[in-house]
């Protein structure tokens, strides 16, 4: 598939019927190889292309996607499409987005791809290393084992009112996960990465051994009485907090009504020192790109800029439902309208280790691992399972496990202390985030 035959598309709705329309192109390949206490245990190679075809006949609009790219699969597609637009309601914040949003070239050089292809053979050596290494570590004693993996995927897009544009990238990852202890005192731990391109991944020795190390170092966690205390979310986790506020600032919510920050724009939401910033274009970064999904231009932007909400997360339709214009956050698949996404997220503003925020807190829970959210979307009560260490005098006392944390998302936000041991793992990521005090519930 290549662009020209994309823009065919395009113009083929639009002889069938259709008053615009776009059309997007999806390519992948991956390779995924398994290891388990020593064993081959799963080779899982994938190779697929799709199609997608949006329309729009007055205000209402229809998608289909399917795997036949074939001129008669193309055909089909068309036909069924502009029919099914002509049946759908009408939606007044329904269409394209504007011509003078669109991005043009050339674009940043991201450096998303890396064209090395690794064989089934030397995944394999990855995955391996990675699970003996965790076997290796003292107190594990079971696996649940090694993952290696690649994939290369490119994504096209072609409107009717003269944009196109496509972007490829590569994805390398390698992960591992163990079991220390016996019996009801069994413990798992897990460790992973994945990145763009081969050179920037981890020593898989390196992996496994954390993975171990996470399962050993929870064996022999006891619950906890029930009460408030300061609470510490560690870097490896802390992203999982900050996902309802990504949630609750996204247009369509606010548009609908259902987001408990849908009247906190331009308000302080944050501490003032606190800032999180979405950078679509990080080199090499999981969630870089250089448009949206509906070919809009992306910029960095501060999401919380010194505490305060300074924007909402739109795509074209919410941002006319909303009287404002997109921001370029537009994100969808091949099949129904784009939702929105963030690119790569971070939390910045702290200036101490998660040593510092213990030895400030003196005493409470450090979370390492959370389960079963529970969110009321309206108000932000909020809730989830967690398990962790409890720590005392600024030190790590004890494991501890079957616990709930609960409070309000806009109280505990606005009580937030991050720390500075930021790592990029991924698209999201945050530092340790001390919050001063919340309810626990244990025993």
């Amino acid at each position: 598939m290549d662009e020209n035959l994309l823009n065919e598309l395009v113009g083929a709705a639009i002889a069938a019927g259709a008053d615009a329309a776009e059309a997007a192109y999806a390519e992948r390949q991956s390779l995924s190889v398994s290891v388990r206490l020593g064993d081959l245990e799963e080779v899982e190679r994938e190779e697929a292309r799709d199609l997608g075809l949006r329309v729009f006949v007055g205000s209402r609009q229809a998608s289909v996607s399917g795997s036949d790219i074939s001129q008669s699969g193309r055909a089909k597609l068309v036909e069924r499409v502009v029919a099914m637009a002509r049946l759908a309601p009408e939606d007044p914040y329904a269409g394209l987005a504007d011509r003078a949003r669109l991005a043009g070239g050339p674009y940043p050089d991201l450096d998303l791809y890396d064209d090395h292809e690794p064989s089934a053979e030397a995944l394999e050596a990855r995955a391996r290393e990675a699970e003996d290494a965790a076997r290796a570590v003292d107190g594990v004693t079971n696996s649940d084992g090694g993952n290696a993996g690649w994939s290369a995927s490119r994504w096209m897009l072609a409107t009717s009112h003269g944009f196109t544009g496509s972007h490829r990238a590569s994805g390398f990852s390698v992960s591992a996960s163990a079991i220390a202890g016996e019996g009801a005192g069994m413990e798992r731990g897990g460790e992973g990465r994945s990145t763009r391109h081969d050179e920037d991944l981890p020593d898989p020795a390196w992996i496994g051994a954390e993975a171990g190390r996470h399962a050993v170092r929870r064996l022999g966690a006891c619950k906890i009485a029930s009460q408030t205390a300061p609470v510490i979310f560690e870097n490896r986790i802390a992203m999982s907090l900050l996902g309802p506020f990504i949630g609750a600032i996204g247009g369509p919510s606010v548009a609908r009504g259902v987001s408990f920050l849908k009247d906190k724009l331009g308000q302080q939401v944050f501490a003032r020192n606190v800032s999180i910033l979405d950078d679509p274009y990080r080199v090499r970064g999981l969630g870089s790109g250089p448009f949206d999904d509906e070919g809009v231009t992306t910029e960095p932007m501060a999401l919380i800029d010194e505490g305060e909400l300074t924007t909402w997360l739109l795509n074209t339709s919410s941002a006319r439902q909303l009287g404002l214009e997109t921001t370029g956050h537009a994100s969808r698949g091949l099949a129904g309208p784009p939702g929105v996404g963030t690119s790569n997220v971070v939390v910045t503003g702290g200036d101490k280790d998660l040593a510092g925020l213990m030895g400030d807190a003196k005493a409470g829970l450090l979370v390492t691992s959370m389960f079963g959210p529970s969110l009321n979307g309206n108000t932000g009560d909020w809730s989830i399972g967690c398990s962790g260490f409890w720590f005392e005098g600024g030190e790590l006392a004890y494991p501890v496990n079957e616990i709930t944390v609960a409070g309000n998302l806009i109280d505990i936000y606005g009580r937030l202390v991050p720390g500075n041991d930021l790592v990029i793992r991924g698209s999201h990521d945050s530092p340790s985030l001390l919050v001063d005090g919340l309810a626990i519930a244990g025993s």
